[in-house]
């Protein structure tokens, strides 16, 4: 957004006491994407009611992401069919029947569901569809979109909300359960690469064979590589115990004393000892950015300045921009390894 426009925001100063964020999905990496931005809303209206709609399906944050969303979502209402058909624009059904809220924000772009949405009742709604044609509240003629996705849609809150100081509070707590068992499974006196080949779209994927082998240059060099695997993943644990016997698989190799300390938050806690990692534009990417892993990230199409993690370090190889192919196979391992080294010269891990 432009010095010029921060001037003259709000547009709209509200005070909402119930507000509704109508989303379609989260899986776990729109999921923390996302949490900053449910934090700022939070932030701003700490009286609120803050009611999270999905839409069009499930979201993590009434399941695995629940005991960080609590702290600023009071309701998650997930599989609602708002915005699923488009042919419910054309009948006189009214989503969530006998429900009103002050403030609607919208934090999807498709306008057959921003029409669909704004038919719940409100005193004022918020979107960036269609340049904000639907949108009660509107940009100045001077406006700056910021061009990453989280950052739009702290745009629409500063519309109808003054932008804060940064306090500096994590949006990922950790508990110190977290971080003993990070202590445990990564003791300090090694340099640890985290590794992270999977991701929920096949069309990310770095070849698996490029990160065995960019593993084996780690440990061939005295670092320690580190695989991130999650419980769908038992078939790529086999091959890494079979083509990289000296890695760590700190989720499946489980002997320290908190083996009941899992999922996404040990993952970003694991993170915080690392040097250096690299991950698929994946929700593990994303833990480990978060968990403050300098991060190497392999894209394919998707443009990064939208959808990057938000990493202390962060060195983008992608394919379709780096190479003119939308095929992350063609991403050279030398360029992976030189990212890598430049981090662990110059980058210390946050817990060493």
């Amino acid at each position: 957004m432009s010095d010029i426009a921060s001037i003259i925001l709000p547009v709209r100063a509200l005070s909402p006491k119930s507000i509704l964020i109508y989303s379609c999905e989260e899986v776990i990496g729109d999921g923390i994407l996302k949490l900053s931005f449910a934090q700022q809303v939070r932030r701003r209206f700490p009286e609120a009611k803050i009611t999270w709609l999905a839409g069009t399906g499930k979201t993590v944050y009434a399941s695995i992401l629940k005991p960080v969303a609590v702290r600023f979502i009071d309701e998650v209402i997930e599989n609602a069919g708002v915005g699923d058909k488009t042919l419910q624009l054309f009948t006189k059904w009214s989503p969530l029947p006998g429900r009103k809220f002050d403030l609607i924000i919208d934090t999807q772009r498709l306008v057959a569901r921003t029409m669909i949405v704004k038919r719940i009742p409100h005193d004022t709604f918020i979107s960036g569809t269609a340049n904000f044609f639907f949108s009660d509240v509107k940009p100045p003629k001077n406006f700056e979109p910021d061009p990453s996705f989280v950052g739009g849609l702290i745009d629409m809150l500063d519309l109808v909300s003054p932008r804060p100081a940064d306090d500096g509070a994590n949006v990922f707590d950790l508990s110190q359960e977290y971080r003993a068992a990070a202590a445990e499974l990564l003791p300090s006196g090694a340099i640890y690469i985290g590794i992270a080949p999977g991701a929920g779209d096949r069309r990310k994927l770095w070849p698996v064979e490029r990160y065995f082998e960019l593993a084996r240059k780690q440990l061939a060099i005295g670092r320690v590589p580190v695989f991130l695997l999650g419980p769908d993943e038992a078939e790529l644990v086999a091959a890494v115990r079979r083509e990289v016997p000296g890695a760590l698989l700190p989720e499946w190799d489980r002997a320290d004393d908190y083996a009941h300390v899992k999922g996404p938050m040990l993952v970003m806690a694991l993170a915080a000892h690392m040097s250096a990692a690299i991950a698929n534009n994946s929700g593990t990417g994303h833990m480990l950015a978060v968990g403050g892993a300098p991060l190497v990230s392999i894209f394919t199409r998707h443009d990064p300045a939208k959808y990057a993690a938000q990493a202390r370090g962060l060195k983008i190889l992608h394919a379709l921009r780096d190479y003119g192919v939308d095929d992350a196979s063609r991403i050279p391992l030398s360029a992976a390894l030189d990212a890598i080294d430049t981090f662990v010269k110059y980058e210390e891990p946050l817990i060493s």
